[in-house]
């Protein structure tokens, strides 16, 4: 019985060591499925003709975007091509001169619509109040500081249109890091090449899951966000809840690697761990809301449980990493003050053979991401790819630790939907 028990803990830690090494093969071979495996819509502009156009509507939730949101309302309503479709702005109860801009910025374009609302509650709120005023039957969500490429609304349409499409709830699509001109910003590129070009491909490529929209510019059917009672307004991040929340009720989600939309990332570690502890703590709340309903009935949710297994190794793994970490440099401490330098010696050399392996997995992940990622012209930024796998490595188990308490206590009803935006620069437009 204890040898039993022995093997299955031994079993559990060498997987949990191996994790990041088969995580990484798993997202190889899903990419190179989803490319020459899998039947994937092609650009097709025209196929949809301007009569036809379905009026879509372009929700922009903004809380102190000063500093962006002339200039993105003035890209949205100058260079998109499309002609039927509405822009609609939830002033967040923004206290800059957010809503003065806009108000200005209406007197300029017919097709601005602007909700003032007096109390922030959260972005999944204004979006639900959005959702109620959108008069288009499709709903883009589009970030204050985001800028959809310029074919971007015709793109998004081909996935929509077909007769096989009627039960697509959603498409998310490639985002395209703005703001290159740092160290951290250049790192952001090769990271959202490795999560959008490889992850969401084999989710899509697989069974049609998908972990997470990006908030930052997704089109939804209208008709679904209503289906599954909107965004969840309790949940602090709204295009994680929203993915599960579809997929429990059984419509699909699409991921379309043509469409580009350009967004800025942050340029400051402080913002960078912000960011990731908001989309670690989105991710667990999710986790826990499903936990006992996928436990208990993994054949009903089959179809599912690729994502919440994989959600599930992630969040122990996180665990394993942090801790085993400190055991590693508790006992480096421990044997060097014994003196027992053999025994130091073997620890660094055991850690850097994994550290090796993770390290040559790591790679053939973001060099096939690389590659499969808009034909391949962010090679360049494989240079960063180290800093990517030292420093993010290191955050994203970090904050899935520090969050997993905030994201229980979510749950129990003891969280506020007030939000705050991140610090802006202004984007170039293109």
């Amino acid at each position: 019985m204890k040898n039993g028990i022995l093997l299955i803990v031994q079993s559990c830690l060498i997987l949990l060591s191996i994790y990041p090494i088969v995580g990484s093969v798993n997202w190889f071979i899903g990419g190179l499925s989803y490319k020459y495996l899998r039947k994937s819509k092609k650009e097709n502009l025209t196929s949809i003709i301007d009569i036809a156009e379905p009026f879509i509507t372009i929700m922009v939730s903004a809380h102190n975007e000063e500093i962006m949101i002339a200039d993105t309302i003035k890209y949205l309503s100058t260079k998109l091509n499309y002609k039927n479709y509405e822009i609609l702005v939830l002033n967040d109860a923004s206290t800059d001169s957010t809503l003065e801009i806009l108000k200005s910025a209406q007197k300029k374009f017919d097709n601005l619509r602007i909700i003032n609302i007096e109390q922030n509650k959260g972005k999944a709120h204004a979006f639900n109040i959005g959702i109620a005023f959108a008069r288009g039957e499709y709903i883009l969500s589009n970030d204050a500081d985001t800028l959809p490429e310029t074919n971007a609304l015709k793109k998004y349409m081909h996935y929509f249109l077909n007769s096989t499409d009627l039960n697509t709830a959603a498409v998310t699509v490639n985002m395209d890091v703005q703001n290159r001109t740092t160290l951290l910003g250049k790192s952001q590129t090769v990271e959202f090449s490795s999560i959008v070009g490889i992850i969401k491909r084999t989710q899509t490529a697989v069974n049609n899951s998908m972990y997470a929209y990006s908030g930052a510019n997704t089109m939804y059917r209208k008709k679904f966000l209503v289906d599954v009672g909107g965004f969840r307004q309790n949940r602090i991040t709204e295009d994680i809840s929203i993915a599960w929340d579809h997929q429990k009720f059984g419509v699909i989600p699409k991921f379309a690697p043509e469409i580009l939309f350009h967004m800025n990332v942050p340029e400051k570690l402080g913002e960078l761990y912000k960011q990731r502890k908001r989309w670690a703590q989105g991710g667990i709340e999710v986790w826990l809301t499903y936990f006992n309903e996928y436990r208990c009935h993994p054949i009903k949710h089959k179809f599912q449980m690729s994502m919440f297994l994989d959600s599930t190794l992630a969040i122990v793994w996180s665990f394993f990493y942090i801790f085993s970490s400190i055991f590693f440099l508790l006992s480096i401490v421990y044997f060097s003050l014994l003196g027992d330098f053999n025994t130091v010696w073997t620890a660094f050399i055991m850690s850097f053979i994994f550290l090796f392996f993770e390290m040559c997995g790591g790679l053939l992940q973001l060099i096939t991401a690389l590659l499969l990622d808009n034909q391949g012209v962010k090679m360049k930024y494989l240079l960063f790819a180290p800093l990517y796998m030292l420093l993010f490595w290191i955050v994203n188990p970090l904050t899935i630790v520090t969050r997993f308490i905030p994201a229980v206590r979510t749950l129990t009803g003891k969280k506020s939907g007030v939000w705050k935006s991140p610090e802006r620069k202004k984007i170039n437009l293109r």
